[in-house]
């Protein structure tokens, strides 16, 4: 018998902006900024965005002077100003992404809807792959992916605050 476990995680949050103001503080890397930890310096590399199915964007994670990581994602889908999807991660970075199978890992949509006064609602999904075991499911959520994933969709919100 086949365990079943919860593999998503779902944040939805309205954000004081339009919809493609939104959706460019996703896809421009003069717009990242948001991302990283804001009690960190600014890191000396650039935020890359390649803005195309296959192509990725990575930017370094500064957490402390002890833990640095590459992150970003490699899009799997790109409708402007509506919905993103990534594999959530980086070659050589964290998560991991197997560059043979970029795929194969974590899921991110982001669902952009408009809202009256000019404001967005943002459906935020993170999806844990099947081939995850409900053991590796549990971990994920037990190591924080909610609390560091909601930090870091509440830093965008603070951002059109």
């Amino acid at each position: 018998m086949t365990e079943t476990v919860e593999r998503k995680l779902v944040l939805t949050r309205v954000l004081s902006a339009p919809r493609d103001i939104v959706y460019r503080a996703w896809t421009e890397p003069q717009s990242l900024g948001w991302f990283l930890n804001p009690e960190r310096p600014l890191p000396a590399q650039p935020i890359e965005v390649d803005l195309r199915v296959g192509g990725a964007w990575r930017l370094l994670m500064d957490v402390n002077a002890d833990l640095q990581y590459m992150t970003g994602g490699v899009y799997r889908e790109i409708v402007p100003g509506e919905r993103l999807a990534f594999t959530w991660g980086a070659v050589g970075g964290w998560p991991e992404i197997d560059a043979e199978h970029p795929d194969d890992g974590i899921l991110v949509t982001v669902t952009l809807s408009d809202l009256a006064d000019g404001k967005t609602e943002m459906l935020f999904e993170v999806e844990l792959p099947e081939r995850f075991t409900a053991d590796e499911v549990r971990d994920w959520f037990e190591m924080g992916i909610h609390d560091g994933w909601s930090m870091t969709i509440d830093r965008l919100v603070t951002k059109f605050a």
